[in-house]
């Protein structure tokens, strides 16, 4: 059992002063925070500590007495990594609560050499604790960030175009693996439903190779979107995927397939009741004139 807890509680304005010594430097190198800022959390993160029982043991950090302190840090630690802090520097934040301890510790044990080294142990291991505790939060806080970034992209990486009324595209650029096909499955899906389309382009110029997997992947959205109503047309078959698909004996006899997104898009038109045609240049500038 530690005495020092009772000590920072009354020397709780020291402490701080000493740690802020100590750290403001490191923290502001990169202009990551400001210093007011920076004061705000050394402080919470002193008064979580100062304002547990003065008996609460300090080895163990799973005690209930301690629950306030650690989503405290774990806070902290998910909003450095967000704001661009290293997993190194977000330890040093509480790593460095040692020297000012210490020196607490020193202070009112400095001629009691057993009570000193028992006093100064058991806040050397309090504390690396705590910043194993806090590393372990940034990570799954990074973790997390990463997650979010991950879907994100996929989202941005799936946009479903309108072309024209009741005809929409899916432009697919990269590698299609399981978790993508499933937000390009529910983009296209719901887009069908909001755009009330009948015909939906499935584009895949972008895509490098197609392989059986790749091809489940198409295929599962395809009978998805027919599901809703809507038929599909795949394009951007180049040459090298129609004989990798012929190659894997892949069986798309039911799905429409078209060399360019052109194709495909006036194979569309065709289906919905209208054509393109070319309007001449005399028609064009006499049209121009009677609007005139």
């Amino acid at each position: 059992m530690s005495n020092l807890l009772k000590l920072i509680q009354e020397s709780r304005a020291s402490v701080l002063q000493n740690w802020m010594e100590g750290i403001r430097d490191l923290s502001r190198r990169r202009g990551l925070i400001d210093e007011r800022e920076l004061e705000a959390q050394s402080g919470d993160v002193l008064s979580a500590i100062a304002d547990v029982p003065a008996d609460t043991n300090l080895s163990n950090i799973d005690l209930p007495a301690w629950q306030t302190l650690k989503e405290l840090l774990g806070t902290l630690s998910a909003a450095r990594a967000v704001q661009g802090f290293s997993p190194s520097e977000t330890a040093l934040f509480v790593l460095s609560l040692k020297q000012p301890l210490f020196e607490l510790a020193r202070k009112h044990w400095g001629n009691k050499a057993n009570e000193l080294f028992s006093e100064i142990t058991l806040t050397n291991d309090f504390i690396d604790k705590l910043a194993l505790y806090t590393t372990d939060s940034y990570i799954h806080g990074r973790d997390q960030v990463i997650s979010r970034q991950q879907e994100e992209m996929l989202e941005l990486s799936t946009p479903v175009v309108t072309l024209w009324d009741g005809i929409v595209a899916l432009p697919l650029i990269g590698t299609l693996d399981s978790s993508r096909t499933q937000v390009v499955m529910e983009s296209l899906l719901q887009a069908i439903v909001q755009t009330n389309s009948r015909v939906a382009i499935i584009d895949i110029t972008g895509v490098p190779t197609v392989d059986t997997l790749v091809a489940q992947h198409l295929l599962k959205t395809i009978t998805a979107a027919r599901l809703m109503g809507a038929e599909c047309i795949l394009s951007g078959i180049r040459p090298q995927i129609a004989q990798t698909i012929v190659h894997l004996g892949i069986n798309l006899e039911d799905v429409t397939t078209k060399a360019k997104l052109s194709d495909a898009f006036r194979l569309a038109l065709e289906r919905s009741g209208r054509a393109v045609v070319r309007v001449s240049k005399a028609n064009t500038s006499a049209h121009a004139a009677k609007e005139l």
